[in-house]
């Protein structure tokens, strides 16, 4: 085997019909600064390195296949720029509104959406135990009102929209589709992503309603939705990020977030659908901290063991399927009260990594986020952190850059292979479910988060202006965003109006049949939530007759 008739097969088979679809950039943009050619890829062969030509294509390949350890675009950033997203969402719908509009108008290409707590947990605000959290981390979303405010004068068939909801996903897709329905946009022009990851809230995060058979049965359900009416929309963002934030290693981030998919792409197997039918419309979220080379080697890792597990494990054909196509946030949990102006610094080391690893979306965190909400100053900062990487930097130049580098080679298999043990002890336990049901997987983030704790404690590791170059200024909280406490009761009010106005009859009329879908196992409850919504029941009115059917998970002790 040639590596470089590889090369040119490769160029022939896959890069030259991706380039004929979107062209790439023709700006002069696609060499240096003093103007030296770039490679679209590079291989051992330009550097003057031999290499076993079956080992590099077993291990690394070429960008846009398999094992896609290089990418899941032929040609990557020199024909597209990421996704830039900056996930929002504050008070009211109409103030959320607001923001997303002023993140379009900065150059954001992509809406990523955050809802408040009682939202993530399917209660209505005017719900006792939503007192206090209404609109405070995330936009309130009662009803399809509220929905519509939310993307009001925003063409839903021209923008891509993430939704980081899980435990009530179904409800809120089903909301973002009436919305779309009262634009006058067909289900088959709406892209996006709702997160509806359920498995590693009860590992990580916490924001869960039912217990875990009835809530894969609702994830499933979305799986097979999206099959037939929403073919551009991914079904689930198996998220990674949470489960760092938790604590976590770099190691166990792809373990755990594997694990996790593995657990829903067998839940789908066993509804009777097929694996490409569904697994292209799988999409993964993972974190990006201040680690550049161990991040940038995880991220090639998770790639391709994905594409070794739909393929040996599951039976997977498609290309598509294969593809490991994730989005990335900066992480929240490696940002710091102590001197936030550092944060840009770290933003930006944690956005480079992402770039370099071949992420398909990107949200930067704002340097104030250890605080609060962002302001707009912080929010513009960190899109414009995005756009100096894209435009700036160089490194969408070319495809896969770090490739070849000795040490993030190294630390791409060793990440595999470490991964990969945590993939066999959860096969042994039973999977993931069986693995989360007897604490195995929170034990093992909480030991270490409770490692990397007492390596800061014990100036191991070291934080700047935390440990270590600190000094004794308080931090300036002048300019940090504050929640407006009458965002609760103007929401309560919106609430009380809508449904003072609704067709009551209808209203119960579609609960009832939701019910009793939610009664048949065998039944699909995606359509009878849909009606729901269409009649503005409330999202705490829908999910309280599906905890009726379904119960409350409640978190035992050690887990």
């Amino acid at each position: 085997m040639s590596l470089q008739k590889e090369r040119l097969r490769w160029q022939r088979e896959v890069a030259d019909p991706a380039v004929s679809r979107h062209k790439e950039r023709k700006d002069g943009a696609l060499t240096t600064s003093s103007g030296l050619p770039l490679e679209r890829v590079s291989i051992p062969d330009d550097a003057g390195y031999a290499t076993d030509a079956g080992v590099y294509m077993d291990r690394l390949g070429f960008p846009g296949e398999y094992p896609f350890t290089r990418g899941v675009q032929p040609t990557m950033y020199r024909g597209r720029y990421w996704t830039m997203r900056q996930y929002a969402g504050f008070g009211t719908a109409r103030e959320s509104n607001e923001r997303f509009r002023y993140l379009l108008d900065a150059g954001q290409t992509g809406l990523s959406v955050a809802f408040d707590l009682p939202t993530q947990i399917g209660y209505d605000s005017d719900h006792s135990l939503s007192y206090g959290e209404v609109g405070k981390v995330g936009v309130a979303v009662d009803s399809l009102a509220d929905m519509e405010i939310l993307f009001d004068s925003i063409p839903l068939d021209q923008v891509s929209t993430s939704m980081t909801i899980n435990a009530p996903a179904a409800i809120l897709l089903a909301m973002y589709i009436a919305v779309a329905e009262k634009q006058g946009v067909s289900r088959d022009k709406l892209r996006g992503t709702i997160q509806n990851d359920i498995l590693k809230e009860y590992v990580a995060r916490g924001t869960f309603m039912f217990p875990p058979a009835p809530s894969m049965r609702l994830i499933t359900n979305t799986f097979s939705f999206c099959t037939r009416e929403l073919p551009q929309w991914n079904s689930i963002s198996i998220s990674g990020y949470h489960i760092r934030e938790a604590g976590s290693t770099a190691v166990q981030e792809v373990a755990f977030t594997l694990a996790d998919a593995i657990a829903y792409v067998e839940a789908a197997l066993s509804t009777g659908l097929t694996v490409d039918e569904f697994a292209g419309r799988l999409s993964f979220f993972f974190s990006a901290g201040s680690d550049l080379l161990e991040e940038v080697a995880k991220f090639r890792a998770a790639r391709r063991m994905w594409a070794r597990i739909l393929k040996e494990r599951f039976g997977a054909t498609s290309p598509k399927s294969l593809a490991m196509r994730f989005h990335t946030q900066t992480t929240g949990a490696g940002l710091t009260a102590q001197q936030p102006d550092n944060n840009v610094v770290r933003v930006a080391l944690h956005a480079l990594a992402a770039v370099l690893g071949g992420t398909q979306s990107l949200h930067t965190n704002s340097r104030d986020e250890a605080l609060s909400l962002p302001t707009e100053e912080s929010v513009q900062i960190a899109l414009r952190t995005q756009q100096i990487i894209a435009l700036e930097s160089g490194v969408a130049n070319t495809v896969d850059p770090l490739a070849g580098s000795w040490v993030v080679e190294s630390l791409t298999d060793e990440i595999e292979r470490r991964a990969r043990e945590y993939l066999d002890r959860i096969d042994r336990e039973g999977g993931m479910v069986r693995a989360i049901e007897n604490g195995m997987v929170q034990q093992e983030i909480e030991d270490a988060a409770y490692r990397y704790q007492r390596e800061v404690e014990e100036k191991e590791r070291l934080i700047v202006g935390v440990n270590c170059h600190s000094n004794d200024r308080s931090v300036s909280c002048h300019d940090v965003m504050r929640h407006d406490p009458r965002v609760q009761q103007a929401q309560l009010d919106r609430l009380a109006e809508v449904k003072s106005q609704r067709d009551g009859a209808a209203v119960e009329r579609t609960l009832r049949t939701l019910r009793e879908a939610a009664t048949d196992p065998a039944a699909d409850v995606m359509d009878p939530i849909i009606e729901c919504v269409r009649q503005y029941a409330t999202l705490g009115e829908i999910s309280q007759e599906l905890r009726a059917v379904f119960g409350e998970h409640q978190q035992h002790a050690g887990m």
